[in-house]
């Protein structure tokens, strides 16, 4: 009996029913498969490209030719990577260490992936793997191409690929390498890790973290708006815990005074953190001189009267940096211009600012103590009335015992330092003094006596004076005048700024652009006022200086019981010295 046509039905296969058209279009299809990847395999060093097996199996599937993909692969295989191996073993047999070898390949490699980058090429690479490639994740475990990935991002803010790579080495632990990545800047999740890392390192570094990173950490935080808000209103927070808040604050401060010196306009940020909403006349004063970093007296007026009243605003409404240096600029830069009608009020907000204290207690201001303000008022009054009568050296040593007197008084100590500093720049000033020792440096000497906090500054005025050519002066006249500064340096060091000092003067050294006579008489110096137990730090900056033969030659006995050969020998001695 004949096949019922249900049964044809269902012998009938997918062969029987595909029309011509369809295997036309599958034909076209295979062929521009084929193409596609033929256009890949001709590429120079194909074989190497992490990418191969895939391109292979897509080609071989369309019905591609295997002779010719390994014709291709044959063709186009120049060996680049397998030739820098062989120069690089090369280079170890001829006897060049193996680590100067790895950072020369490594480090010519990284100049070309800068020079040829292309953000398009790497967003298509990684968008087309579909998963974070392995190599990728390979490279970040490496300190040297993660900064060729900081470099990147630097050039390239806008590249996916990049700004992935960013996160993926936060996310493994290296935040506290992107202060500097701008990029960070974008992502919350990385900014927030790498603020966190940055603000940690600042308070188990001191002084020495702030000065070495603060650069860096306000470039990341002053890149937009953004970022500096959410990191000044993380850090006020923060501020207000009872242990390490005054740090934080004092961190708070710098960025303030760095975003200041870039232009930028953090008034009201400034204002709203202080809590000067609650005062809005004192806001609005504040505020107008803030922006324009100008005082006027109308302003001044306004506060004068607001902080003479019973209950005056907080005194941290008024302890704004900027504000201060205003304040002091004002009354000790010459030439002082202030108006005299006026002049008491300037003088009011600046010792209120510094000597008094809101005595704080759950819930509001428990009181206000001002026993320190009328002293820091007469004080102020004072010094401010001898460095603006613009007396010579000569007359002002009659006037030494009461500046000695008021320079017990940071605020004012902060003023004469700004006095001095614009004095001594004059450049007449060393061609007219003849005094041995200028009263103006006296002054410098007795505010690093009493203030441990100023020595910084103190430094920084005494290397711009060292640093000065004084080409209108003898040559000898010359030499004299620096070793009197750097008597002023040693004094700072007897008084604990240790490190700063010795830093500076091995700097000298090792740029070469100071008298050896000058850096023999500062060591002579040191020697006479040190004595053992030293730290490591000291040893490591100090002894390079003893050990030279050109500083020291000429002050070592042939006994070895001079000051040179006894710290010699005690260091080698008591330390491990490298």
């Amino acid at each position: 009996m004949a096949d019922s046509d249900e049964d044809r039905d269902e012998t009938i296969s997918d062969e029987d029913v595909r029309s011509p058209e369809m295997d036309e279009m599958e034909g076209v299809d295979e062929q521009y498969v084929q193409e596609d990847c033929l256009t890949a395999l001709t590429s120079k060093d194909y074989i190497m490209e992490p990418n191969i097996f895939v391109v292979l199996k897509k080609y071989l599937q369309a019905g591609g030719s295997p002779e010719k993909v390994v014709q291709l692969l044959s063709d186009n295989y120049t060996a680049v990577a397998q030739t820098v191996n062989v120069l690089a073993e090369w280079l170890i047999q001829t006897g060049v260490d193996i680590k100067e070898v790895q950072v020369l390949v490594e480090s010519h490699l990284k100049d070309m992936v800068i020079k040829c980058f292309d953000p398009k090429k790497a967003d298509s690479i990684f968008t087309s793997e579909g998963e974070i490639p392995s190599w990728l994740a390979e490279m970040i475990e490496y300190p040297t191409w993660r900064s060729l990935f900081y470099k990147l991002a630097e050039e390239y803010p806008d590249c996916l690929m990049l700004n992935f790579t960013i996160k993926l080495i936060s996310d493994a632990g290296y935040q506290g390498e992107i202060t500097s990545v701008s990029t960070a800047c974008h992502q919350i999740e990385v900014f927030s890790r790498v603020l966190r890392t940055s603000i940690s390192s600042f308070l188990e570094g001191g002084e020495e973290a702030i000065e070495k990173n603060l650069q860096e950490f306000t470039k990341m935080v002053c890149h937009g708006e953004h970022t500096y808000l959410y990191s000044q209103v993380l850090m006020h927070i923060l501020a207000q815990e009872p242990k390490g808040g005054f740090n934080i604050k004092r961190l708070c401060q710098e960025l303030q005074k760095c975003a200041n010196e870039k232009g930028l306009e953090i008034t009201p940020i400034t204002m709203a953190l202080s809590g000067a909403a609650a005062y809005p006349r004192a806001c609005q004063a504040l505020s107008s001189m803030l922006s324009r970093q100008a005082l006027n007296p109308a302003d001044i007026t306004v506060l004068y009267k607001m902080y003479s009243e019973a209950d005056p605003p907080p005194v941290d409404l008024i302890r704004v940096p900027s504000f201060l240096n205003l304040l002091i600029d004002t009354l000790f830069r010459p030439p002082s211009r202030v108006n005299p009608d006026h002049k008491s009020k300037y003088m009011y907000l600046l010792a209120y600012a510094a000597s008094v204290v809101d005595i704080l207690k759950k819930g509001g201001r428990k009181s206000v103590n001002k026993e320190e303000l009328k002293p820091t008022i007469q004080a102020l009054e004072k010094t401010q009335s001898l460095c603006t009568e613009n007396k010579a050296s000569s007359e002002l040593i009659a006037d030494v015992g009461t500046l000695f007197q008021c320079l017990k008084f940071p605020v004012v100590s902060m003023g004469v330092l700004k006095w001095v500093d614009h004095t001594v720049s004059e450049p007449s000033y060393f061609k007219l003094n003849t005094d041995h020792t200028p009263i103006h440096l006296v002054l410098v000497d007795e505010i690093a006596t009493n203030h441990i906090l100023l020595h910084q500054k103190a430094l920084d005025l005494l290397i711009r004076l060292f640093e000065g050519s004084y080409e209108e002066l003898d040559v000898l006249v010359r030499l004299e005048l620096k070793k009197k500064l750097l008597d002023r340096m040693v004094h700072l060091f007897s008084g604990g700024c240790v490190i700063p000092v010795v830093s500076y003067i091995r700097k000298c050294q090792d740029t070469q652009d100071t008298d050896i006579s000058l850096i023999r008489y500062f060591v002579t110096e040191v020697l006479d006022v040190i004595a053992p137990p030293y730290t490591s730090d000291f040893i490591h900056l100090f002894l390079p200086l003893i050990e030279n033969k050109d500083i020291t030659g000429s002050i070592k006995s042939e006994d070895g019981t001079d000051p040179v050969s006894e710290f010699i020998v005690h260091c080698k001695t008591n330390y491990i010295v490298n």
